[in-house]
């Protein structure tokens, strides 16, 4: 089932399982998106599915503009809102919070994760933004040698903000299970992943428990 949600400061879209397993999932959007992007709504149905309680919001910077990308002097405004968003999950899931997010979604949970290591116990990373097109140099990997939560990386073989080989070699920065699951022939949108979402699941659950 699935409803709308709003409630200290969080917007979104919740979708309750029939057979809640007291686990809880947030998914978030990407800088170009919201929570309503179609990987988000295949991936949020399948969790629900699974008994998850499943959350798709909105981030701080997309309540505030329908359109447009974020403004990077705001990004610790959107991880707060992150956080809001998981302080609102634990009053509907005494279980385990997962947290997913694609592109500029998924950097801001992994930042407040590693910062906030007691919030999520495991992470979905869709397209997760390595460097900027063409910049191979500027790897956005500072804090990955903080990161604690096992980690799945779902990624297009074709994306620009990063290659399969050089998120594989950052990832093992990492001080926590990760795997890199590629996806042929898609790039940065992960068009092609929407319809492997259950296979996304059983991975990250391999990974996550």
């Amino acid at each position: 089932m699935e409803e709308a949600f709003e409630a200290a400061g969080v917007r979104g879209a919740l979708h309750r399982p029939e057979r809640p397993g007291g686990d809880g999932f947030l998914l978030t959007h990407g800088a170009g998106s919201n929570r309503d992007a179609p990987l988000l709504v295949h991936l949020a149905h399948a969790l629900a599915a699974a008994g998850y309680t499943a959350l798709r919001y909105d981030l701080p910077f997309r309540q505030l503009r329908p359109k447009g990308p974020p403004f990077p002097a705001h990004a610790a405004r959107d991880r707060e809102g992150i956080a809001q968003a998981a302080e609102a999950m634990r009053g509907m899931a005494p279980g385990r919070i997962f947290a997913a997010g694609h592109s500029y979604g998924g950097r801001q949970t992994a930042m407040l994760a590693a910062e906030r290591p007691e919030l999520f116990a495991g992470l979905l990373l869709l397209s997760y933004p390595l460097h900027p097109p063409g910049k191979p140099e500027a790897k956005r990997t500072k804090f990955f040698p903080q990161w604690r939560a096992p980690a799945l990386f779902v990624h297009g073989t074709s994306d620009p903000f990063g290659s399969i080989e050089e998120l594989q070699e950052a990832t093992a920065l990492i001080p926590a299970r990760t795997e890199v699951m590629p996806v042929e022939g898609t790039g940065h949108d992960l068009k092609r992943a929407a319809g492997r979402v259950e296979e996304i699941l059983a991975r990250f659950r391999a990974i996550a428990g």
